[in-house]
């Protein structure tokens, strides 16, 4: 049994050693410079006396992050992904959550490290890639790893403000992996087009499918997503086969006319999650490419990633929001109502996993932790952890999960409960809407709506009158001529939320 997450790269290097495995615009390694700068970074590392003890890589975006992520595991260490398109404060609140022995930079980022205020050891990527293989040294590791061993920290967005690291363990990425390229059909001849950054855990999708298979990545610049033809012709220029975006990166897409011009042409396999995918935009994709496959994924990052999938089989009418589906293999969904039992069929409950695919829980955060990877209440019986997403679901008619909407979006508005996913499903039904977004002031009770497209706010309000119930009707509408977006491409909600406070303070 596999308890390894590095057996992935151990395995396929034998197979295809000089097949490139992760590639950008600028650079590209093989599989066999892969496994051999991964196995010297260990090296270093471990020398250097860091041992079970989290490791900040702190680089660009390039296929040496990757490599360096790899490295870190064969020292026994778990790494923490960073980068300096991160708020500043963040990245000071993150170092100190983690108060890391060890940091580990690339060329553009050596000299700023000190900025964030970090006084500890700090290695050059250059530099430690250079480090002769222990192989006695890294076999000892080895031997002694097992797999419940934390691999990784990815920092998500507290409530508080103050972020969280979800750890997980090889056992559960594995287990991930193992499904997600059984669902997506992944194969050697997969060529992934990366969007997401390498600090979030959705590039898991890419990364490991890579190694097990000998597949290919090519990491995407971040600037070719405000050119959508320069987009696609990119991905035609790679052969670009497989994606897994966050749906606001393939709307920027379609809602701008970029099929007209040019198709991905390679595309078979597309795989979208993070948001609701406006069943207008969707109808574009499946128009220009109806031969691809569409799969909904959903999952939160304390579940390793992705949990659910969904491919799409029917077509949807504009109201309607295409499922989440089934959970992988090894994992189960509970719905649970808010005195912790399962709800009727079809009606509405917190969506709860159980599984392999739980992760640790909180670095250093024990209360936290405790606060949503609970004991099952369905089981008096022995112990059994559950984690709750904080997602309202429920089941339809064909017994497919659906995602309503995340528990802080269910307001209570004129006496009604209220799902600000439901008014975004609506306006998005607007023909030249090409994104909206709700958020909700609750001192002054005021629904507000934040939209692009070529259309006046009077038409927008106008239209939603037609189609909503009057204490749905958003009581502001403004236009935006962009919609602000998070470094991996969701809907940035927080900051819509600082743009309609600050202009309340005018």
């Amino acid at each position: 049994m596999q308890n390894n997450v590095l057996e992935y790269l151990e395995i396929i290097v034998g197979k295809v050693p000089d097949k490139i495995a992760y590639a950008d615009e600028n650079s590209a390694v093989t599989f066999r410079e892969a496994y051999d700068r991964s196995r010297a970074i260990g090296t270093f590392i471990h020398k250097q006396g860091h041992y079970k003890e989290p490791v900040v890589v702190f680089m660009g975006k390039h296929p040496g992050t990757i490599i360096t992520f790899y490295g870190v595991i064969y020292s026994g260490c778990f790494y923490v992904p960073i980068d300096e398109e991160i708020p500043k404060h963040r990245i000071e609140l993150i170092l100190g959550s983690l108060n890391p022995k060890a940091v580990i930079c690339d060329n553009d980022t050596i000299n700023t490290i000190s900025e964030f205020g970090y006084e500890g050891r700090v290695y050059l990527y250059d530099d430690i890639i250079q480090t002769p293989h222990d192989e006695n040294m890294l076999m000892d590791i080895r031997d002694k790893q097992i797999d419940t061993d934390p691999i990784y920290i990815v920092f998500t967005s507290g409530s508080t403000g103050i972020p969280k690291g979800v750890v997980a363990c090889h056992r559960s990425v594995i287990d991930y992996i193992e499904n997600l390229t059984d669902v997506l059909k992944i194969n050697e001849n997969t060529v992934f087009g990366n969007q997401t950054p390498l600090y979030v855990d959705a590039c898991l999708k890419e990364l490991y499918p890579t190694l097990k298979y000998g597949a290919t990545t090519y990491i995407i610049p971040k600037s070719l997503f405000m050119f959508p033809l320069k987009l696609v012709e990119f991905l035609n220029d790679k052969k670009i086969n497989t994606i897994c975006w966050v749906v606001s990166a393939l709307t920027i897409i379609s809602a701008f006319g970029t099929f007209e011009k040019a198709v991905p042409e390679y595309l078979h396999t597309i795989a979208f999650g993070s948001e609701v995918f406006p069943i207008k935009q969707f109808k574009l994709w499946r128009k220009y490419l109806p031969n691809a496959r569409f799969i909904n994924l959903y999952g939160p990052t304390e579940c390793t990633g992705m949990s659910c999938y969904y491919e799409v089989n029917r077509d949807f009418e504009l109201d309607e929001t295409i499922p989440i589906g089934r959970p992988f293999k090894n994992t189960d969904i509970i719905l649970l109502d808010d005195q912790d039992k399962q709800p009727k069929q079809g009606d509405v409950g917190e969506i709860c996993i159980r599984g392999t695919s739980l992760t640790l829980g909180y670095y250093n955060n024990f209360e936290k932790t405790n606060e949503v990877f609970v004991q099952n209440p369905l089981n008096t019986s022995y112990p059994e952890l559950i984690y709750r997403t904080g997602d309202l679901g429920k089941y339809n008619e064909f017994g497919e999960l659906v995602f309503v909407s995340r528990k802080d979006n269910q307001i209570k508005h004129m006496g009604h409960r209220i799902e600000l996913g439901e008014i975004e499903v609506v306006a998005n039904m607007q023909p030249d809407i090409k994104s909206a977004c709700c958020i909700f002031d609750n001192d002054k009770k005021k629904i507000i709506l934040y939209y692009v497209g070529d259309i006046t706010k009077a038409e927008v309000a106008g239209f939603l009158k037609q189609k909503l119930p009057r204490y749905m009707v958003p009581n502001m509408i403004e236009n935006l001529d962009s919609m602000p977006l998070t470094p991996n491409g969701k809907i940035n909600r927080v900051l819509l939320m600082e743009k309609y406070k600050l202009q309340e303070n005018l």
